[in-house]
C-alpha cells in the first residue's frame, strides 16, 4: 500500500478544504495520485449533493465588491444550510473568490459564474459540488448583479447577509464618502426604482387601487377616490424611488438635493440591493 504522508494530505486539505481524514481516504484510495484524489473528494460532493437537493439553503453570505478602477461592481449571494456555516471563514472566503472571478470577467448572470474556472481544471460548479462534500450542507449560489458606470460604490452591512451596488456618472473628489452614504441609503431603504418612471405599472396600478380602496373605507365620495388615490401615490414614490427619499443621514434633505450639494452634475445611472432570503 502506497505511503500517504501528512504533507500530502495537508495540501489536498488546502486546496479543497476537506477534513483530514477525508483528504488522507481519498490519497489512499487513490495510491497518492492528487487529481484523482480531487475527484474522489468532488464525487463525494455529487452524492451530498444528491442527497440534500431538497433541503433549503436559506441561510449564506450577500457579498459586493468594485473593481479596482471602480468602474464596475458586482454582487452576489451563496446559500446554505446553515448560520454556522455561513459565518465559517472558509466559507465567506469562498465566496469572496468566486465574486471575484465574476467580476474580473465581467459576467452577466449566473450560468456564466458556474461555467468559469476556479482552479485550472474544476469550474465555479464543480468546486460548489465538491465543497458539498466538504461541508456536508447544500450550497447554491442563489443572485448575482453586475453594473458599470464611471464610479461604483459597494457597501455590505455587518453580519454579510445585506449587501448593495450604485452606479454615479461621474468620479468627483468626493465620490468615495459620497458612494459609500448613498449604498447605505439603498441597503436600508430598499428603493424599488432610480426615480418615478422606474416604477413598473402593474405596482402603481397596485399602489392606485389601495389608495381607492383606503379612500373607500374612509367613507370618502366615490368621485374623490380617483384623486385621493393620486395623492397617495405621489407619496409611494417619495417613498420607494431612491432620488427622492429621504437621506437618512440627514432628514431635511432628499437624496436628489444631497447629490447636487456635493456636485450640481451629479447623478446615480443604477442601483441593485441583495438581501439574504
Amino acid at each position: 500500500m502506497t505511503q500517504i504522508t501528512a504533507k500530502q494530505v495537508n495540501e489536498l486539505r488546502k486546496q479543497t478544504g476537506a477534513g483530514m481524514m477525508d483528504c488522507k481516504k481519498a490519497l489512499v484510495e487513490t495510491g497518492g495520485d492528487f487529481d484523482k484524489a480531487i475527484d474522489v473528494l468532488r464525487k463525494k460532493g455529487q452524492k451530498v449533493a444528491a442527497k440534500r437537493a431538497d433541503r433549503e439553503a436559506a441561510e449564506g453570505v450577500v457579498l459586493a465588491i468594485s473593481s479596482s478602477d471602480k468602474k464596475s461592481g458586482a454582487i452576489i449571494c451563496l446559500n446554505c444550510e446553515t448560520d454556522f456555516v455561513a459565518k465559517n471563514d472558509s466559507f465567506i472566503d469562498l465566496a469572496r473568490n468566486i465574486l471575484s472571478l465574476a467580476l474580473d470577467s465581467n459576467c452577466n448572470n449566473l450560468d456564466e459564474i458556474k461555467q468559469l474556472n476556479f482552479t485550472s481544471s474544476m469550474t465555479i460548479n464543480d468546486k460548489l459540488i465538491e465543497q458539498t462534500g466538504v461541508i456536508g450542507e447544500k450550497i447554491e449560489l442563489s443572485n448575482y448583479f453586475f453594473i458599470s458606470s464611471d464610479y461604483v460604490a459597494t457597501y455590505i452591512h455587518p453580519g454579510n447577509k445585506l449587501a448593495s451596488i450604485v452606479g454615479f456618472n461621474m468620479s468627483i473628489d468626493v465620490i468615495e464618502e459620497v458612494g459609500k452614504n448613498i449604498a447605505m441609503q439603498v441597503a436600508a431603504m430598499n428603493p424599488l426604482g432610480l426615480k418615478d418612471s422606474d416604477i413598473s405599472q402593474d405596482i402603481i396600478d397596485k399602489e392606485m387601487e389601495i389608495g381607492k380602496d383606503l379612500a373607500r373605507k374612509e367613507g370618502k365620495p366615490e368621485d374623490m377616490l380617483e384623486k385621493i388615490a393620486t395623492g397617495r401615490l405621489k407619496k409611494f414614490f417619495k417613498e420607494n424611488t431612491l432620488v427622492n427619499q429621504v437621506y437618512i443621514k440627514d432628514s431635511k434633505k432628499t437624496i436628489i438635493q444631497y447629490l447636487k450639494e456635493s456636485n450640481d452634475n451629479l447623478d446615480v445611472t443604477n442601483f441593485k440591493r441583495v438581501n439574504l432570503g
